[in-house]
C-alpha cells in the first residue's frame, strides 16, 4: 500500500511524516522544508509506504513543488490520499482539500493542530465536518504524536474499500452550468485520459494549459470551451480563476459557519503579533537580525564552542601522543608511522577538533529557524533583495547555504522564476557554509587570536556584499527583469522541540564525522603520499622536491597577486575542492614538525586567503548539484568559473589594497 501526504507549506507535513515512519526528516518552522518528494515505512506496517509530497497551496501548477506534487497526485500508483489540514488556519487549508476531492480517490484528512485549537478554547465539530465535505475526517496532533494510530487505520480503511468522496460538487448559479456543461463536453476524452470527469473541468474552466493537451480538444471544443468560459465570466463578473477560487471559498464559509466554533483568537496566534510588532519592525527588523547573528557567534566562537573545541583538540592530542608512543615502542615502520601520525592523525584529527563549533552553531541556527522567526527574516529581506533583482523567496534557499551549499542549490528548485533559480544557484555559494568554518578558525588562532570572533563574522558579511554586489551586476547584464511576486506564510511562533534540536544536532554531527572519515581521510592519505614521494616514487626527505609540491608550484603564480604565491596554499586549495574542511588537513600534514602557518602568510594574505575561501567552487559535491539544477555542465562550469573569477578578485583587492595601508 501506498499513500501520498499532502498539505499547505508549514501545515505539519513533514512532522507527521516523521510520526508515520519514525523518519527523521528535517523539521523546520518555515515553508518550504520540503523540497523534493520522500518516501518511508510505515512504522509496525511492512510493505505499507508514505509519500511526502511539496507543501502547496493549490493544484494549480505555477511552481515546481506544484507540478511535482500534482504530477504525483494523478499518475502516481498511491491507493490514497492523507491531506493534512492546520487546524488553527482551516478555512485557507480547505481551499486545497476542495480542489484534491475533485480528483475523486480515495482521500483522509487529518486535522492537524488540534491541540492548539481546544487550549484557545475553540471548538471545530469533526463529525458535522466529515457529513459536509464527504471524506474521512481524523483529528490529529502531529507534534504530540495524538492521533497518528487513528490516522493510519482510516488511511488504510478507506485504501481498502476503495471508498471515494462522497461530496464532489460545491458550486451554484453560473460556475456550476460552467463546470457541468463543460463535463458533458469533455467525458470521453477524461475517461480515455483516465482523469476525474471534475477535475478535469475544473481545470479546463481555470484555463489549465497541461490539461487541454492531455485531454486533446478538438479545435471546434476548444471553441465551446471558450464560448462557455466567457459566458460565465459575464454573468459572474470576475475571471474565470477568480470565478472558481470565489466558488471554492463561499463553500468553505458554509462548511465553517456550521463546523467551526471560534470564541478566540489562538495562544500562538496573540503572541505571535505582539512579537512580530518588534521583531518585524519597519526600521528595526534587520538590526535586529544583525544583533542576533552576532549573539550566536560570540557564544559559538567564544563562549560555549571554542572551549568545547579546545577540550577535543587536546583529547586528539593525547591519543595521537599514545598511539605515536606504542608504534615508536614496537617500531613500526618508518613509513606507515609516518602516514599515520603525520598523515591521518594530522589530518583527521585537525578537523575533528571542530566538530563542538559545528554543532553549538546550528544548535543556535535551529532555535532561530524551528521558533519561525527565519520565516520572518525571509519577509523582512525582501524588500533589499528584490533591489539586487531576487525575491524574499530566494532568501530561504540562501540561509540553507550558510549550513550547505548542495541542499541550498537543491532548494532552488521551489522558485517559480528560472531567472531567479538561475541567480539564485549562482550566488548561494557566496554564504559562508559551515563546512568552511574551519579554515577560519584555524588561520583566525594563528594570526588574529584577539580578534577572532571579528574577522569570522566579517567574512560572512563580506560574502553577503558580494552577493549584493552580483547580483546588482548580474540584473543590468545577464539576467535583465524583474523577480516574481513573493508571497510567503509566516507561521505562528512555537517553542523549539528539544527533540528536533537534538535531531539537528546529529544531522550536522554525522554529516562532519562522515566527511572526516570518507573524503577527508582519503584526501589525507593521498596528501600525505604526494608530498612523501617524488614522480620516480622515491621517498624524499624534503616536501618540496615531491609531486605535490611540482604540482602546488605549477599554479602557485595564479595566486602570487593575492598574496600567496606558494606551493603549499595552492595545493590546500585544490584538496578544498573536495571540501574545504580538507584545506586545514593539507596544511597540517604538508606543515608537518618543520614549519609553521606563520612562514606561510603575513596576517594580511591570511585575510586575502580566507576572503578566496570564503568565495570559489564551493566543493564538487555542490557542483554535481548546480549540473542538476541548471541542467547542463556548461551552466554548472561556467557558474564554477564566475565564482572563483569573483574570488580571485576580492583577494587581490584585499591585499592589494591592505598594502597601501598596512603593508604587505
Amino acid at each position: 500500500m501506498k499513500f501520498a501526504l499532502i498539505g499547505n507549506q508549514n501545515s505539519g507535513k513533514t512532522t507527521l511524516f516523521n510520526q508515520l515512519t519514525g523518519s527523521s526528516q528535517h523539521v523546520g518552522n518555515f515553508p518550504g522544508v520540503t523540497v523534493e518528494r520522500k518516501e518511508g515505512t510505515v512504522r509496525g506496517l511492512k510493505g505499507t509506504t508514505v509519500v511526502d509530497l511539496p507543501g502547496i497551496y493549490s493544484l494549480s501548477a505555477y511552481t515546481p513543488e506544484e507540478v511535482v506534487t500534482r504530477d504525483f497526485l494523478i499518475h502516481g500508483d498511491s491507493d490514497a490520499i492523507i491531506n493534512i489540514v492546520d487546524a488553527t488556519n482551516i478555512e485557507r487549508n480547505l481551499y486545497l482539500t476542495l480542489q484534491v476531492i475533485e480528483l475523486n480517490k480515495p482521500m483522509v484528512l487529518a486535522l492537524n493542530m488540534m491541540d492548539a485549537v481546544n487550549a484557545s478554547g475553540n471548538y471545530i465539530d469533526v463529525v458535522k465536518l466529515e457529513e459536509l465535505i464527504g471524506i474521512p475526517v481524523v483529528p490529529i496532533a502531529a507534534s504530540k504524536n495524538e492521533g497518528i494510530d487513528e490516522l493510519i487505520d482510516a488511511a488504510i480503511g478507506v485504501a481498502e474499500q476503495r471508498r471515494l468522496p462522497k461530496v464532489m460538487d460545491f458550486c451554484t448559479d453560473s460556475v456550476h452550468r460552467a463546470i457541468h456543461s463543460m463535463a458533458h463536453l469533455i467525458e470521453d476524452h477524461a475517461k480515455a485520459a483516465e482523469l476525474s470527469l471534475r477535475y478535469a473541468a475544473t481545470r479546463l474552466i481555470e484555463g489549465d494549459p497541461p490539461t487541454e493537451e492531455t485531454l486533446k480538444l478538438s479545435e471546434n471544443e476548444r471553441d465551446i470551451l471558450s464560448h462557455i468560459v466567457t459566458e460565465m465570466e459575464e454573468e459572474c463578473e470576475t475571471d474565470r480563476e477568480a470565478a472558481l477560487a470565489d466558488m471554492r471559498y463561499e463553500f468553505i464559509e458554509n462548511i465553517c459557519a456550521q463546523c467551526v466554533h471560534k470564541h478566540a483568537e489562538t495562544k500562538e496566534s496573540v503572541r505571535s503579533i505582539k512579537i512580530d510588532n518588534i521583531l518585524t519592525h519597519k526600521y528595526l527588523a534587520i538590526p535586529i537580525f544583525i544583533a542576533m547573528m552576532c549573539l550566536v557567534f560570540w557564544l559559538t566562537f567564544s563562549v560555549i564552542g571554542q572551549p568545547l573545541s579546545d577540550l577535543l583538540a587536546d583529547g586528539i592530542d593525547l591519543f595521537t601522543v599514545y598511539v605515536d608512543g606504542v608504534f615508536t615502542r614496537f617500531q613500526v615502520n618508518p613509513t606507515i608511522h609516518s602516514l599515520v601520525i603525520d598523515g591521518i592523525f594530522a589530518g583527521v584529527g585537525s578537523v575533528l577538533s571542530f566538530l563542538p563549533l559545528i554543532v553549538v552553531l546550528f544548535f543556535f541556527l535551529s532555535i532561530l529557524e524551528d521558533s519561525g522567526y527565519m520565516a520572518r527574516v525571509a519577509f523582512i529581506m525582501d524588500k533589499p533583495l528584490r533591489k539586487v533583482g531576487l525575491s524574499g523567496r530566494s532568501f530561504v534557499p540562501m540561509l540553507i547555504g550558510f549550513g550547505c551549499s548542495v541542499p541550498a542549490i537543491m532548494a532552488t528548485r521551489t522558485l517559480p522564476s528560472e531567472r531567479d533559480r538561475r541567480m539564485t544557484i549562482l550566488l548561494t555559494p557566496f554564504m559562508s557554509c559551515t563546512a568552511k568554518l574551519p579554515v577560519y578558525v584555524f588561520l583566525t588562532a594563528a594570526f588574529f587570536p584577539r580578534n577572532r570572533g571579528l574577522i569570522i563574522v566579517s567574512l560572512y558579511v563580506i560574502g553577503i556584499l558580494v552577493a549584493i554586489i552580483s547580483g546588482l551586476l548580474l540584473k543590468r547584464t545577464v539576467y535583465k527583469g524583474s523577480s516574481v511576486p513573493f508571497i510567503m506564510e509566516l507561521p505562528a511562533y512555537r517553542f523549539p522541540s528539544g527533540k528536533t534540536l537534538l535531531l539537528h544536532m546529529w544531522e550536522k554531527a554525522k554529516d562532519f564525522i562522515t566527511r572526516a572519515f570518507t573524503v577527508i581521510f582519503i584526501a589525507t592519505i593521498i596528501i600525505w603520499l604526494l608530498q612523501s614521494f617524488d614522480f620516480r616514487f622515491n621517498l624524499v626527505e624534503d616536501s618540496a622536491e615531491s609531486m605535490l609540491a611540482a604540482i602546488g608550484t605549477f599554479i602557485a603564480p595564479i595566486f602570487a597577486p593575492l598574496g600567496f604565491g606558494n606551493w603549499r596554499a595552492s595545493t590546500a586549495l585544490i584538496t578544498g575542492l573536495t571540501a574545504k574542511e580538507a584545506v586545514v588537513s593539507t596544511f597540517e600534514v604538508l606543515l608537518g614538525n618543520s614549519m609553521t602557518i606563520q612562514e606561510l602568510f603575513t596576517p594580511l594574505s591570511a585575510f586575502a586567503f580566507l576572503c578566496f575561501i570564503l568565495l570559489y567552487m564551493p566543493c564538487v559535491a555542490a557542483f554535481a548539484a548546480a549540473k542538476r539544477e541548471l541542467g547542463s555542465l556548461k551552466g554548472a562550469v561556467l557558474t564554477a568559473a564566475f565564482q572563483t573569477g569573483v574570488a580571485w578578485l576580492v583577494a587581490f583587492l584585499v591585499y592589494n589594497v591592505g598594502r597601501l595601508f598596512i603593508g604587505g
